[in-house]
């Protein structure tokens, strides 16, 4: 009795362990960018994974005026730009994109690549997204590189993404 409860739990383990790998889905194409963090690949709806930009009406501030210990700072359109970097980037080329959940909005959660560019880190260590690390600390030295060169939205003040949709 008991080698065949152990044989039914093995069999149940060995359907969930495949089932959950064989999830693995791979995109490949000319995206269209939705955002500074979602791509739409054939209508693939892709959730870069491990990053979090800021939304499309996002506004941050910048510096435009330093004088000794006074810093001016001024708004501006920071989730525009991020998106704009982001299709800069891709230049209506590849992406491939590997993924292997989705998320609650049904988007695949991927890792894109522009050749041999991970374009998930490119987007942090260049201070256009953060590192969500609520879901992974994948990229948080790259977020660290970007802080402290104080590259894209580290170069003024901006609200975590993340809070500025809870907010709005």
């Amino acid at each position: 009795m008991q080698k065949k409860n152990f044989y039914k739990i093995l069999i149940l383990f060995v359907i969930f362990f495949f089932q959950q790998n064989s999830f693995a889905s791979i995109f490949e194409g000319i995206p269209r960018v939705i955002d500074g963090d979602s791509l739409d690949i054939n209508g693939n709806k892709i959730r870069l994974f491990g990053v979090d930009a800021p939304e499309k009406k996002q506004i941050c501030k910048k510096p435009y005026l330093i004088i000794s210990f006074l810093n001016f700072q001024r708004n501006y359109e920071c989730g525009l730009l991020v998106t704009n970097q982001l299709k800069k980037l891709i230049n209506n080329k590849t992406v491939k994109c590997f993924s292997e959940s989705k998320d609650r909005y049904n988007r695949y959660l991927s890792i894109c690549y522009l050749k041999n560019k991970d374009i998930n880190s490119w987007l942090v260590k260049n201070g256009y997204a953060i590192a969500y690390r609520r879901y992974s600390k994948k990229y948080v030295l790259e977020e660290q590189h970007a802080e402290k060169n104080k590259l894209g939205i580290w170069q003024g003040t901006f609200q975590n993404p993340e809070e500025w949709r809870k907010k709005n």
